[in-house]
């Protein structure tokens, strides 16, 4: 009985093991074979795409992104958390007091809460 357990434990042990030494194996066989081999070229796999040609000053300047408006801003940042009022909800002095409490809620910068108070005092209903 005695020999049973100990060859047992023997055979536990070296199952073990040779589960570890697969495991590392298979890990440096899927790192190895993620790096390029040394000495080879990083080039970009051909593609039938055309390279694109600089582009003239005034195109980037037509390309220039404009800035967004009161109403998209008010769009993008309140209908984050909740569906959006329509202006003509609340008057003037009740958008000033909301939007006091949402820029720090919602974490807007100072100039965007300016354009979206505007656009909210613009159309509101009273």
């Amino acid at each position: 009985m005695k020999i049973f357990k100990q060859s047992n434990s023997l055979v536990q042990t070296t199952l073990a093991t040779l589960i570890t030494a697969l495991a590392i194996g298979g890990l440096a066989t899927t790192l190895y074979s993620a790096e390029p081999p040394a000495g080879a070229a990083t080039t970009a796999p051909a593609t039938n795409s055309v390279e694109p040609k600089a582009t003239a000053p005034e195109a980037d300047k037509a390309m220039a992104r404009k800035p967004l408006t009161g109403a998209e801003l008010y769009s993008i940042h309140c209908n984050r958390c909740h569906p959006s009022r329509y202006p003509t909800e609340r008057t003037a002095a009740q958008w000033k007091t909301i939007m006091l409490h949402m820029q720090v809620r919602a974490n807007l910068p100072g100039s965007q809460a300016r354009q979206i108070l505007q656009y909210l005092q613009e159309n509101s209903g009273r």
